[in-house]
């Protein structure tokens, strides 16, 4: 599965943004995917996840409220918005794929990132 990210870009706080992470194969259905944000001098965190068929989602506690995940499989498109985004949300944002079972901490795809830039 090969994973391409885009949508990123710069927006003022409050702003809104949709990353959209579409996928190769015909196996996109069988994944769980995954945004990952990568912030200057922090750690990679997990942003939210959503599972094969897009009826379950999981959030970060800092962008609960603000953030949704879905996904379309007939697409092989899985989306993050982004609404009232605060500068700390700054960060290259990942997405990623793995099959069910285990952790986060163990990805099978990562898609190339995409920065998100908000200023104050």
């Amino acid at each position: 599965v090969q994973l391409q990210a885009s949508g990123g870009g710069s927006v003022q706080a409050g702003g809104s943004l949709r990353l959209s992470c579409a996928a190769s194969g015909r196996t996109f259905s069988r994944y769980l995917m995954g945004w990952f944000r990568l912030a200057p001098g922090k750690e990679r965190e997990l942003v939210g996840t959503i599972n094969e068929s897009g009826s379950s989602t999981t959030y970060t506690g800092s962008v609960k409220g603000r953030f949704t995940i879905s996904r379309d499989n007939a697409k092989n498109t899985v989306y993050l918005q982004m609404n009232s985004l605060k500068p700390e949300d700054t960060a290259v944002y990942y997405c990623a794929a793995k099959v069910r079972g285990g952790t986060w901490s163990a990805v099978d795809y990562w898609g190339q990132g995409t920065l998100v830039t908000v200023s104050s």
